[in-house]
């Protein structure tokens, strides 16, 4: 099992790529004008193409040399190199279109990918050689934060059946044909960049309308499950598979949200004071519901967001589908902030988790890929972990909520420093000569993580690790020249 030890199968089976070499022929001009004026140009030294920025917002960073990256020299690389190439796959078939419509990541990976498919076969000291050649590494926080904040996330295992009965009486529904979880309404008024406004209005019906029937009868029903404490943790997670009375087993994925934002329950606990926010956990919630099933109904029901299904044609054997729309990798795959982070962008996570026990004994120190995505996932040092299906991923994720160092490795085709040059970050007033601070920006966080309904998180604990200094790279303004304040920096 992937928690036992962290170990994962290190078979790699991949089918080369080719790869095509085009040359661009020019002609010369007999015009004598027009040759001179070519022949100066071809003269003129070529400019060095820049590195694209690398912009992501509300977030600092710090450079790191390899070796001190804790743990990097002791991870199996070649695993975390084949599940990177599972990424590059959809990145390479991309055409250039698409590609201009994406962001520099998108663009850098596409170009690292290109010489990734090259290098394969690699063992563990070949892809780590990779890494270190077409990357480089920048330990990443949100602003005033000190490290990053893990959860976990797996794929539930329930009972369920095709058919309603006094046993089964829980559906869960596919999306609906005609869902309308947003109406957009053009304004005849134009905004400051000439285009037109556009208001968003309504919603679908919420989790007390569809538990009370709102959808019965309509056909959409998947399976039905025994308990609906089950479908709620299936909705919070994503995925599930669902074994049938026959012994056969079907999977249902994520399809489509209701529209209204997602509310995490546990928080409300916390706040009656049942449960303290050290000891929260998805089996506190469960045990709570369990115990108390109409309380456990209306804190369910606080909750609005409600999720949709579709069936797959995935075997028993194989993992769930992340948003990137590959198959996931247990203990090597993160869900991430999409609005943030490009699908495929590698990431080190060095933290302490509570896998063997519910206190944190398993140093977990992994080269991770970010393929996945979740409404809970919000903010740049943001990770949810994938540890794959069963009821061990199932104790171990639910205990999962802890700050841990965050390490993006980013391709040398983006200048991390362009940060500061691109999106400009207001400095306070330096203090007696000390070292300038970013002011703090907190981003709070929920730990009943979900890997897909949206999310409303909650901070985490005390962070205990190293200080994360803003980048070398934002310099305090220079002074104007003429009106220079020897008590005060340069405006």
């Amino acid at each position: 099992m992937i928690l036992r030890g962290i170990s994962l199968s290190r078979t790699i089976a991949l089918r080369p790529l080719a790869v095509a070499l085009c040359a661009v022929a020019l002609a010369a001009s007999p015009s004598a004008a027009p040759a001179k004026t070519a022949a100066k140009k071809q003269s003129q030294p070529k400019k060095p193409t820049q590195p694209s920025p690398l912009k992501i917002p509300n977030s600092q960073f710090e450079p790191l040399a390899w070796h001190q990256i804790d743990g990097w020299m002791k991870d199996h690389h070649a695993e975390a190199f084949a599940t990177f190439l599972a990424s590059c796959k959809p990145i390479l078939r991309s055409t250039p279109k698409i590609r201009a419509t994406r962001p520099a990541a998108y663009n850098a990976l596409h170009e690292v990918c290109g010489r990734a498919v090259q290098q394969v076969p690699v063992d563990d000291a070949g892809a780590r050689a990779f890494f270190e050649k077409n990357f480089r590494a920048i330990r990443l926080a949100a602003l005033g934060d000190q490290a990053g904040f893990f959860t976990g996330y797996y794929e539930p295992v329930v009972e369920g059946s095709r058919l309603p009965s006094d046993t089964y009486t829980v559906p869960l529904y596919q999306r609906p044909p005609n869902m309308i979880t947003q109406r957009l309404r053009m304004s005849g008024k134009k905004g400051k960049a000439g285009k037109r406004a556009v208001k968003r209005t309504g919603a679908f019906y919420d989790r007390a309308q569809i538990e009370d029937g709102a959808l019965a009868g309509r056909g959409l029903e998947i399976v039905y499950l025994k308990d609906p404490i089950d479908g709620f943790f299936a909705e919070i997670q994503g995925s599930v598979r669902v074994k049938l009375e026959d012994g056969s087993v079907i999977r249902l994925n994520y399809a489509s949200g209701n529209g209204h934002a997602y509310t995490a329950v546990g928080r409300f606990l916390i706040e009656r004071g049942i449960v303290t926010k050290e000891e929260i956990s998805m089996q506190k919630i469960r045990q709570y519901m369990e115990a108390n099933p109409e309380e456990g109904k209306a804190l369910r029901r606080l909750n609005r967001s409600y999720v949709f299904f579709r069936e797959t044609d995935l075997s028993e054997y194989e993992e769930a589908i992340g948003a990137q729309g590959l198959p996931l990798t247990a203990a090597r795959s993160i869900a991430v902030d999409r609005r943030l982070h490009t699908y495929g962008m590698p990431v080190f996570i060095d933290v302490t988790l509570p896998i063997q026990s519910e206190k944190p004994d398993t140093r977990f120190s992994r080269l991770m890929v970010a393929q996945d995505t979740g409404g809970a996932i919000v903010g740049p040092a943001r990770a949810d972990i994938y540890l794959g299906a069963g009821e061990e991923a199932a104790r171990a994720a639910g205990r999962f909520k802890h700050p841990g160092q965050f390490v993006m490795l980013i391709p040398n085709e983006l200048d991390p420093s362009n940060v500061a040059r691109s999106v400009p970050l207001p400095l306070p007033k330096p203090k007696d000569g000390a070292a300038t601070k970013v002011a703090s920006q907190s981003v709070d966080e929920d730990v009943t993580s979900a890997a897909k309904p949206a999310a409303a998180p909650a901070k985490p604990a005390a962070q205990t690790t190293a200080s994360i200094k803003p980048a070398a790279a934002v310099p305090l303004p220079s002074p104007r020249p003429g009106k220079r304040n020897p008590g005060k920096p340069g405006t």
